[in-house]
Order: structure tokens, then sequence, then C-alpha cells
């Protein structure tokens, strides 16, 4: 060794250690929590390890040290949450009485949802990217969060079974966890107010009797699209998407399934991105049409609401695949039409908050939105637990849970 390499040595070796000095100890919960905000605002696919290092501030080999790929910060990102959930629920265990255990449970549930809110939303991604082996731990944890919280419902008229208890715990999580899908500013007690009131309502009003059908939803909406070549790419391009995702389909892939080769769907659609507005627009549209169709034949704000309730669930569960790209594939969208079909969807709760206000005058605007959100996630969250079979008692009982957030007990007319 050189004199010069004397020299240097301990130089490094400083460096190393001053370097060892800074790193915080609590880096890898850091990494973990920016990467949760990453996934649940832009999906799996749209993130990368170099952005999630960069929004930490450390370069990717020092991500690494922690997390040897981005499934993996995926993995503990979506696994976080229900050990939250879990560890909220076992304090709520060891304090308190019975009597009062169900509000203090989903107060529990409330307020952890509230801490994780821009982190949570990871939820609609998780069952598309995660392994079996994840997806089935994830999905253990839901049950047993799930019966921990059925397991104190209020007493019943009516025998609540095993399956029905399971979604009406499902629609109180559900409610709850509205508010990671909108940026909707109030107070924390406000909002803990508003959804357990929300989840209070769930729990008493259960499933009303009766079939009340709504001829302007299926009928009038669901037409048959006509056997042309564009009609049959956005059918195929809508299947596939809710399959594998948006960013696993090729355009190839779609063309053949529509019967065409790549070129013959490019004089439909300059790119993958201008088919998926496309497919979101059809939605839009056909809600538009739906709601004013039930608004022209509702008499009073009260039926028009129960109304559109029963129109959107039926809706969702006429073509529940476009209903469920369209809210995971949302970011994926070119920004001009991620803007103005976000602004339709604002409209659109916007209206149906005026009509609740006319029947619950108490509610401030800001707060009756918080509700209709609460109301519209319900549905594709129990949809999905009863495989979107729309059997007339399945749309139904979806319907009452909605009406119930809405109404804060059952349907009025």
């Amino acid at each position: 060794m050189t004199t010069r390499d004397l020299r240097v040595a301990p130089a490094v070796g400083r460096s190393r250690a001053v370097e060892a000095k800074k790193r915080p100890k609590d880096r890898k919960a850091q990494i973990a929590a920016a990467a949760a905000i990453a996934f649940s605002e832009r999906g799996y696919h749209g993130v990368s390890v170099e952005d999630i290092a960069s929004s930490v501030g450390i370069s990717p080999s020092a991500l690494y040290r922690h997390f040897p790929k981005k499934y993996a910060l995926f993995q503990y990102s979506a696994l976080s949450l229900m050990e939250a959930l879990t560890e909220a629920l076992d304090a709520v265990e060891s304090s308190g009485q019975d009597a009062d255990r169900l509000p203090r449970d989903l107060l529990a549930v409330i307020r952890t949802t509230i801490s994780n809110r821009r982190t949570a939303g990871i939820y609609r991604w998780e069952s598309r990217f995660l392994e079996p082996s994840d997806k089935a731990v994830i999905r253990e944890h839901s049950i047993l969060i799930n019966r921990r919280v059925g397991a104190h419902l209020s007493p019943s008229d009516t025998p609540v079974g095993e399956r029905d208890a399971r979604l009406v715990v499902a629609a109180m999580f559900s409610a709850i966890g509205s508010i990671t899908a909108h940026n909707l500013v109030l107070p924390q007690k406000t909002i803990e107010r508003i959804l357990l009131s929300a989840c209070v309502a769930i729990d008493q009003a259960r499933f009303a009797r009766g079939r009340q059908d709504n001829p302007q939803s299926r009928r009038s909406v669901l037409a048959p699209l006509g056997d042309n070549k564009r009609e049959r790419l956005l059918h195929e391009a809508v299947r596939l998407f809710d399959s594998h995702g948006y960013h696993d389909v090729k355009i190839e892939e779609i063309a053949a399934a529509a019967g065409l080769n790549a070129s013959g769907m490019y004089r439909y659609f300059p790119s993958k991105a201008d088919l998926l507005s496309a497919i979101f627009y059809r939605a839009a549209d056909r809600l538009d049409v739906a709601t004013v169709s039930v608004l022209d034949a509702s008499d009073s704000p009260a039926e028009a609401l129960a109304s559109l309730s029963l129109m959107y669930v039926d809706l969702s569960f006429a073509q529940h695949e476009l209903m469920s790209i369209y809210f995971s594939e949302m970011h994926n969208l070119l920004p001009s039409h991620r803007n103005d079909l976000k602004s339709r969807q604002k409209l659109y709760v916007v209206e149906w908050a005026r009509l609740l206000r006319e029947i619950r005058p108490e509610l401030t605007e800001p707060e009756s939105m918080f509700v209709v959100h609460a109301a519209l996630n319900v549905v594709p969250d129990v949809g999905r637990l009863l495989g979107f079979d729309p059997r007339p008692e399945n749309v139904w009982k979806v319907h009452c849970l909605v009406s119930a957030v809405l109404f804060g007990g059952p349907a009025q007319r």
C-alpha cells in the first residue's frame, strides 16, 4: 500500500460511517408509506421503484436494501392496513362494555381508515396484482375482521344468516372506505360522525322486505349495441381490461378477440388510451341517460333518490365489468379525458347530494357529498361479494344497504 492509499483509506471509512449515521432508523417505514401512497393513487403499473425512491429522497439502490423488488413493496403495503385494523380492534377488546361494542369497533375502524386515507386505496388493486398466496392471506384477514365486527351486530326481528351478516359488515366497511376514493375535506370529528351514522343505519335497517323494479334502468339503457366492429372492440376491451388490467392487455389481443387485426383496430381508435376513454365515456353517457329517465319519472326528492339508488345498483350489476374498470383504471386515461370525466362524476354526486339535502336538511353540502360517496361505494364492494349475480333479490339487498346510508334508515317514498 502506498502513502497515498494510506491517506485515502481513513477518509472512505469516515464517509461510510457518516452515511450510516445519517440513515434514519425508520427508513423502511418511510419507504413503505411513500410506496403505499403512490400505489393507491396511481396503481401498481403507474409507479416505479425510481419514483418511490425519489419521493423519499434516496437512491433506488438504497431502497433495495429494504425491499428486494417493487412487488415486495406492494405486498408490504397491502398487508399493512389489515394489520393496522386488527391492532385497532384488539385495542377495543381490552376496554369498555359489550353493550356498546359495535359502535366502538366501528369507530376504531373509521379512525384507522382516516389515518390511512391516502394509502388505503391500494385495495382497488390488490386482487389483480397480488400473487395467489398473498391474496389468500389478505382474504383471511378480511374474513376475520368482518366476523369480529359482525359478532356484535344489533339483534334483528328477522333472523340474519351468516352470509347476510357478512354483507352488512362489508357494506359498513365500504361506506367507511369511501373516503379513500375522493379528496373532500371535513374536520375529523365530522367525518367520524357521518361514517358512524352511516354504519349504524346499515346495522339497523338491514334488508327491507319486497322488491320494487325500476323500469328506467336496465331496459332503457342496456339495449343491444349492435354487432358492428367498433362495438365488438369496446366489448372485448372491457372484458380483457377487467380480467387482466389495462397494462397487461395488448392492442393485438383486443383486436384478435374482436375478430380483427391490430391495423383494423387503429381505424377506430388511435391508441389503447383512446379506446379506454371511449369505454369510460360510454359508461358516463349510459349513467346520464338513466339518471334523466329516473328524475323525469319521479314526483318527489325521496322517490327520485330511492329510484336513483335502485337504478345505479341495477346498472352496476348488469355491466359490472365496465363499472369495475371505471373505478380501477381511471388513472390510465389521457389527462384531458380524465379531468373531463372526473368533472362529470362530480356533477353526478352533486345532483344526488342536492336531493339528499331536501330530505335531510340537517346535512351541509359537504356532509351530503360524503354521504353520497359512502352510499355509492357500497355497490361495487358488496356486489363483488355477491359475484354480481343479477337475480332480483341480490340487487334489492344492495339497494337496501345503499338506501340505508342515504336515508339514515330504510328508503322513503
